[in-house]
This record gives C-alpha cells, sequence and structure tokens, in this order.
C-alpha cells in the first residue's frame, strides 16, 4: 500500500483571489510527482472559458502536456448556471455553506473508488466548512491551503480569544491588542472588516465555522513566506504542523484562471519610458463608491503622471451614470489607459510601472513586491485592511492613499506624486528591494519556501502511508 502514488484531491475556492494560487499549488504539488484531480465549480468553469473566448473543457491540458499528472473536473453547486449569485448572495452562501458539503462529499466518493491504485488526500481552501468531515469519512490525510498571510489567519484562529477579552465585534473602537499568540501588537482598526461587523451573516457564519473545522486540518499550508512573519508563523506551528510555502507564482505554461476578459497592455505600456506609469487596481472583487472613483480620478488629473487604470465592470455599488467624470478619457487621453481588466502579471512585470495604486489584495501584495512596485495603498474589506498594516506599517513598501475617513483628490494627488517621484520614494523602494530579495530567496533551491514545501511532501506521504497500514 505505502508504494502506492500520492494522489490529492483539490476542490477549489470560487474566488479570483483564491484560485490564481490554488491552480499554482496544484502545478507545485503535481512537479513533485503527485497525482492531482482538480475540481471548479461548474460556474467558475464556465466564467473562465468565457473570459478566455474558449470551449475548452480541460484547463490543465498545457500541464499535463509538459508531463504533468494532473486531472480536472468540475461540480455543480446546487444552482442552474445562470443562477445570479451575487444577487442573491446570503442565500446562496448558506446553500453553499449547508448543502454544498453533499456535492463534495458525492464527488469525493466517486474518485476514491474509481481508482485503487493511488493513496489520496485532501487539500482545500480553508474558507471550506467541509474538509473535517468528508477527509474523516474516507479516512484522507486533510490539509488545509491558506491563500491570505499568516497574520490574518492567526487573528481568525484566535477569535475565541479576541471575543472574550471584548475585542470582537470591534464596534468602532481602536485599542492596541497585544496577547493574540505571535502578534506582538495590533490596533484593533486594521482587524478584518468581518471582525468589524456587529451583525453576522451567513458569510460571517461560515467564515467562523471554517476555522473551527481547520483546527483538526493536518497540516496548514500558507501562501507567506517565513521570514516575513516569523513570530505569527512560529506561534501557529505550535498549535498544528503549519507550512509557509509562498509565493506561489504561475510556472512557465499557460492556466486559464482568470474570471475577466483581460485586455492586453502590453503595446501601450511599451510606448512609455521606465518608472513613468502607474497601474490602478481594485482586484476582481471588492466594490466601492462612485464619490472614490470620481476622487482618485481628480487625483490622476492633479498629479499629471501617466496611469493605467482598470475599470472592472460592477466595481461602483452607488451613484447612477457613468463611472468616470465627464471628459476625464479625453483629457488623459494621452498619458492615461481605462480598461476593464487585464493581465496585472503582465503589467506589473513592465518597466514602464512605477506604482501601484491597491485594494492591497494579498496576491496583488505579493506580484507587486515581487516586480520591486511600491504601493499606495486603499483598502476596502476583509483580509485588506489587515494586508494594509504589513505593507505600511511592517515592512514599509507602501503608503496609504488617505491618513483619514474620507479621501480628497489632493491627497490623492500628493500620495501619487510621492510614489512615482524615484527621490521622494527611495527609502520604499530600498525596503521593497529587501523585502523582493526575501521572496526569491524564499523559493529557490533550500529556501525557507523550498524547505518548507520539501517538508510538507515528506510529511504527508509519511502520514498517508501511516494510515493505509493501520
Amino acid at each position: 500500500m505505502a508504494s502506492k502514488k500520492p494522489h490529492a484531491i483539490m476542490v477549489s475556492f470560487h474566488l479570483q483571489g483564491h484560485i490564481v494560487p490554488f491552480v499554482n499549488l496544484a502545478i507545485k504539488l503535481a512537479s513533485k510527482g503527485f497525482s492531482i484531480t482538480f475540481a471548479h465549480l461548474e460556474f467558475v468553469h464556465q466564467q473562465i472559458s468565457q473570459s478566455q473566448n474558449s470551449t475548452q473543457t480541460d484547463i490543465f491540458a498545457a500541464a499535463r502536456t509538459s508531463g504533468l499528472d494532473i486531472r480536472y473536473t468540475t461540480l455543480s453547486d446546487g444552482f442552474p448556471l445562470d443562477f445570479d449569485r451575487s444577487a442573491n448572495f446570503n442565500e446562496w452562501v448558506a446553500y453553499y455553506r449547508d448543502r454544498f458539503p453533499e456535492k463534495v462529499d458525492e464527488l469525493v466518493g466517486q474518485i476514491v473508488q474509481s481508482d485503487s491504485s493511488s493513496n489520496y488526500f485532501l487539500v482545500a481552501d480553508t474558507f471550506c466548512v467541509w474538509p473535517e468531515k468528508i477527509a474523516k469519512k474516507y479516512g484522507l490525510v486533510n490539509a488545509s491551503f491558506w491563500t491570505e498571510p499568516a497574520l490574518v489567519f492567526s487573528l481568525y484562529y484566535h477569535l475565541d480569544l479576541l471575543r472574550e477579552k471584548g475585542h470582537v465585534p470591534v464596534n468602532g473602537r481602536r485599542e492596541m491588542v497585544d496577547y493574540v499568540p505571535g502578534i506582538y501588537s495590533i490596533n484593533t482598526k486594521d482587524f478584518m472588516s468581518y471582525l468589524h461587523d456587529t451583525e453576522f451573516e451567513a458569510l460571517h457564519e461560515t467564515i467562523f465555522r471554517a476555522f473551527d473545522a481547520v483546527k483538526s486540518a493536518d497540516f496548514v499550508l500558507c501562501n507567506t513566506v517565513e521570514e516575513l512573519e516569523p513570530d505569527t508563523i512560529s506561534a501557529l506551528h505550535q498549535k498544528q504542523p503549519f507550512y509557509a510555502i509562498g509565493p506561489l507564482f504561475s510556472s512557465d505554461f499557460a492556466v486559464p484562471n482568470s474570471l475577466l476578459s483581460q485586455v492586453s497592455s502590453a503595446d501601450w505600456l511599451n510606448s512609455k519610458p521606465p518608472g513613468s506609469v502607474l497601474y490602478v487596481s481594485f482586484g476582481s472583487l471588492a466594490t466601492t463608491d462612485k464619490s472614490v472613483i470620481l476622487e482618485i480620478a481628480g487625483g490622476l488629473l492633479l498629479s499629471q503622471v501617466n496611469f493605467i487604470w482598470v475599470v472592472r465592470p460592477g466595481m461602483v455599488d452607488s451613484g447612477g451614470g457613468g463611472v468616470m467624470p465627464e471628459g476625464f478619457e479625453d483629457m488623459t487621453r494621452k498619458r492615461g489607459l481605462v480598461v476593464p481588466w487585464c493581465s496585472q502579471n503582465e503589467v506589473l512585470r513592465n518597466p514602464a510601472i512605477g506604482g501601484f495604486l491597491t485594494h492591497c489584495g494579498w496576491n496583488s501584495i505579493l506580484e507587486s513586491v515581487w516586480c520591486g512596485v511600491p504601493m499606495v495603498c486603499y483598502p476596502l474589506f476583509t483580509d485588506q485592511i489587515t494586508n494594509r498594516k504589513l505593507v505600511v506599517d511592517d515592512w514599509r513598501v507602501g503608503v496609504n492613499m488617505c491618513e483619514g475617513e474620507h479621501i480628497n483628490k489632493e491627497e490623492v494627488a500628493e500620495k501619487i506624486e510621492f510614489v512615482m517621484n524615484e527621490k521622494r520614494s527611495a527609502e520604499l523602494r530600498k525596503e521593497i528591494e529587501k523585502v523582493r530579495c526575501t521572496l526569491e530567496k524564499a523559493v529557490t533551491v533550500n529556501g525557507s519556501s523550498d524547505r518548507n514545501f520539501d517538508g510538507f511532501v515528506e510529511q504527508v506521504c509519511h502520514q498517508i502511508s501511516r494510515r493505509c497500514s493501520e
């Protein structure tokens, strides 16, 4: 039994920021000789196919051509493909939490029973509530994958402690917290948005239940770097095996994973001087008020910098009418490019990019640091608020877009001008080079993430063999 090939069953979470590292983890595991069965939700597969203008049924075809053993399948979330999940969000989340595990159970059962030549184990996103029960039912090793920083994981993990001490829900207070293991000190204003809320909805309940479930996982994999969060990771590792294996970036072959159609900006960027373009993007999920867009537009006008701005459909949740100020695109036609979506990696790697105005999504932060691009930070919700603390306060590789409760175009312009001016932002650029080197070293041979990943591979194989021999 012990000689059977390890086979990871991976069921992806449905959000863009989770899909990208999850796909990259699948490739990394397969490159270590594991077999993989990777499952997307059917509506996610449909979105990816539509974004690629493709009818392709297997997103991992190129990976298999390169010799990796990755099988691809889809499963229903229980709703028709044309069901509007955003408009019926609470209904969908409640079903996803309570009934979707039945769909996963059925899929896992079919996979396990279909092939006796493999030793299966489970890899699921930490935000899933079902891994504990399904892993137990089928006798599988249970590996949880956390796509955000260890700091955010630890705050969720210690939710009961935060509640006991009266710091959750935050309820508008600003107080220092210094009792969470591995976190020296953090202000409650920097807690994730869900810990601020006083009324808990289906999504809150899903997250909190997921973090009860993760405490029974055999392993936790985290898309971070040990040297960047050493105390937090060390404290978590004392609770259960916790491996920092980041940053997880794309391989040399393309795996379609974008939920939106991408517009190439390469020709436009290549026409601009090095370091002269500000990249502006608030990611794939967050929404904001039209007033925020108007102030950012005003700041871009005042700053006079070149820019590429991702204005995603559905990004503005109030205000009505057009998103941009009247005449904005005409006024900035020579120095600005507004696109509905683009390849962020392609943009950040272009020499023309000199700064990134970001919502502080974790993938965006890692990619920006990897490319040596300093950030102007404007977090909107969930982990972005806590991620900002790491970028601005701890690593000092970015600045806040606004210091108060509300933004104005003058302050936006001031922060943009600071980051885009190489002399004024010299200290930022020096610090980001240090952090960039830390990321780079971590994933080289015998770097911390490389060693941690090999350690996980060794331990998961050991656990699988032990369970099979019982």
